[in-house]
């Protein structure tokens, strides 16, 4: 929460099998990096509900240290774009405000003539205006001007100013660290980056599954007979080479950049989703080997096998990365979001 609390085919197999580990080996391809347009990097397509897009592209370029990307993942964070999200603090809507920081940070984004806390078109507005009353806030810190905006939302502008920077508490670090790297999954992605050799360890794991029957909820317990459905897959694979994913597919949509159809490399995640513009929709997932194919556990009475990627609801694909990965926000056994903001701290400082 903002400081905001207190705080200021099996028959495929022989055409796509293990040659493809000798492609992943060798070499460095490239994906996509951040685009970016008139100096503001763009969102990339597909990472945010198409019913926030527009409001989140507009604020996020409210001031020089926000960006669209930047804001996405604040968000995403916070709420995992759920408008309705209430937070066991009290913290409310999509921005996840509690109540005495909306009465003095909250705006009339959409110009009704209320703020409405619950109501994205002003609670998004509201978590702009906020970030960069921040940053006005630090401006005469020295260092990253980034950094220490989303420092001060997490332990207040005193504490900034204080320690001259980024405060030396764990969870304020941990959270600047989280959102530039959560912001890197929203970035539309252009220029060439390296491949990581990660992705065979991944795929070798998903081809030693071939045949195992599916079975819904499992991650390959010998409880559950070593089965699994297809996050617990992607997961397991992951795992294998040191990379922890989150347990449903699409929260791993935000591991890492979007490559995009043309720029797939084999052990990129696929995804597939009910809705081609709310990623909040997405219900499947395998892992690219290429030619047009992935490994995956479709559904229940099939089993872990090859099939195409190419399916009217294929929504896109993500590059895993190690800090990616790492910066996706945990969720509790209710499936909310667990670690918002952190600190709770008065945004003075004074606590």
């Amino acid at each position: 929460m903002v400081l905001r609390r207190s705080l200021a085919v099996a028959g495929a197999a022989g055409a796509v099998g293990l040659s493809f580990l000798g492609l992943i080996a060798v070499g460095t391809y490239v994906a996509a990096g951040p685009a970016v347009a008139g100096g503001v990097p763009a969102l990339a397509p597909g990472t945010v509900p198409a019913a926030y897009q527009g409001l989140i592209q507009k604020w996020g370029t409210l001031c020089p240290e926000l960006s669209p990307p930047l804001l996405a993942a604040q968000l995403y964070q916070e709420s995992g774009f759920n408008p309705t999200a209430v937070s066991p603090a009290h913290a409310y809507g999509i921005a996840q405000f509690i109540q005495p920081t909306w009465e003095s940070h909250g705006v009339d984004g959409n110009g009704d003539g209320r703020k409405d806390i619950w109501d994205p078109a002003d609670a998004i507005p509201s978590a702009a205006s906020y970030d960069c009353s921040l940053a006005r806030d630090t401006r005469n810190v020295p260092g990253d001007k980034v950094a220490n905006m989303l420092a001060a939302y997490n332990a207040g502008p005193y504490r900034v100013i204080q320690y001259g920077g980024v405060p030396p508490y764990a969870e304020t670090q941990g959270y600047v660290k989280r959102i530039r790297s959560l912001s890197i999954s929203f970035t539309a992605a252009t220029s060439p980056v390296a491949y990581s050799a990660q992705a065979s360890g991944a795929i070798y794991f998903a081809q030693t599954k071939l045949g195992t029957p599916y079975f819904w909820g499992g991650e390959g317990l010998p409880s559950q007979g070593g089965r699994f459905d297809c996050s617990g897959l992607t997961r397991a694979a992951y795992a294998t080479v040191g990379i922890t994913l989150p347990r449903v597919a699409n929260d791993q949509w935000y591991a890492g950049e979007h490559p995009s159809r043309d720029q797939l490399r084999p052990g990129d995640l696929v995804f597939f989703a009910h809705d081609l513009n709310d990623p909040r929709t997405i219900h499947h997932v395998g892992i690219y080997v290429g030619g047009g194919y992935m490994i995956n556990a479709p559904h229940t009475g099939a089993v872990i096998r090859y099939d195409r990627i190419d399916a009217p609801d294929y929504i896109g694909a993500t590059r895993v990365t190690s800090d990616g990965a790492a910066a996706l926000p945990a969720r509790g056994s209710d499936g909310t979001i667990a670690n918002g903001a952190g600190i709770a701290a008065d945004p003075s400082g004074a606590s």
